[in-house]
């Protein structure tokens, strides 16, 4: 009888110290196409080797990626659904829709950051525009025909876009897609909409194929793929500096040895060089944080900053 209890009182311990041993899901609240999407296919065959068991990718478009985060915090905190977040899913969208179910800080844990995705101005190729200026000086001398694609409200390519109108009064219509920056680049692309701020994962098939006309990207310095184009500093726009980074959660209540433990094999996937080098034909740079509380700390921080944001844009759902 007590070897019996012993064993019972055991099993959880020894179930951690096994873990994982089943298949792990991957919520991506976004389309396949899309910069998660991207990010996360990449990250997929060295988890599943470095963790022993099979990543299995789950895109649950929706909401601005709210309908995937929403999945994932109502998740068993098991270790068995993790879930890669982005600044969207994750720090914007509390700004932008009142009447979530979850709040991200709280109902997610944070293990670690893996990249960060700057992001690009594209227009439509036909658009009489070959600079972030001249697109500019296009939407004022033709007020509310120009419109913008974005993945929707609480997107941060849309509050890129809405930063810029704001700063330059701009009439401008906005055209939101559900299911990520795939299905709005793709409606760029087929000449649904003349523009949006896009991750640079997301555009690059595009601008490389010449569907998309690249006029500015958001990082600090000109990234290594789009060498030709200028930083919005470079174009006189500062205050569009941006990036879409994205990262590991998992389910609130995870235990922290699993927490531990994705950690530390995010980690080194992140290390590995054919994941670095695939990850950059896209223009998303590996960045990891140095501890679980440190990603929850920025995670913290972002959302406050993107709030205040998101209550300047007037940005609300559609």
């Amino acid at each position: 009888m007590i070897r019996f209890l012993l064993i019972l009182l055991l099993a959880p311990a020894l179930a951690l110290a096994q873990y994982p041993t089943k298949p792990v899901r991957m919520i991506i609240p976004f389309a396949p196409g899309g910069a998660s999407d991207f990010v996360g296919r990449i990250m997929q065959p060295k988890m599943t080797e470095l963790l022993g068991q099979q990543i299995v990718v789950e895109n649950k478009p929706g909401a601005a990626g709210n309908i995937g985060a929403e999945t994932a915090a109502k998740s068993a905190p098991d270790g068995y659904t993790i879930f890669l977040g982005n600044v969207g899913s994750v720090a914007i969208n509390p700004g932008v829709y009142p009447k979530l179910s979850i709040t991200p800080t709280k109902d997610l844990v944070a293990v670690t950051q893996v990249v960060d995705v700057p992001s690009a101005l594209i227009v439509h190729p036909p658009l009489p525009v070959n600079t972030m200026r001249e697109l500019v000086d296009y939407a004022k001398a033709n007020p509310g025909k120009l419109n913008y694609a974005s993945p929707g409200s609480g997107s941060l390519d849309r509050l890129e876009m809405e930063l810029l109108r704001k700063l330059e009064k701009l009439d401008m219509v906005h055209v939101p897609y559900k299911g990520g920056a795939g299905p709005a680049t793709a409606g760029l692309m087929g000449g649904e909409t003349h523009t949006m701020f896009a991750t640079a994962a997301s555009a690059m098939p595009g601008i490389k194929a010449g569907r998309l006309k690249p006029l500015a990207v958001t990082s600090g310095k000109r990234i290594d793929q789009l060498p030709n184009v200028p930083t919005v500093q470079e174009a006189g726009y500062p205050d569009l500096a941006a990036s879409s980074w994205q990262g590991i959660f998992v389910p609130a209540g995870t235990p922290r040895e699993v927490v531990d433990r994705l950690f530390t094999v995010t980690q080194q996937v992140m290390k590995d060089h054919d994941v670095i080098a695939r990850l950059k034909t896209g223009g998303a740079e590996v960045l990891t944080s140095p501890s679980p509380a440190a990603f929850a700390k920025y995670v913290g921080e972002e959302t406050e900053r993107w709030a205040r944001i998101a209550r300047d844009a007037n940005a609300t759902p559609d």
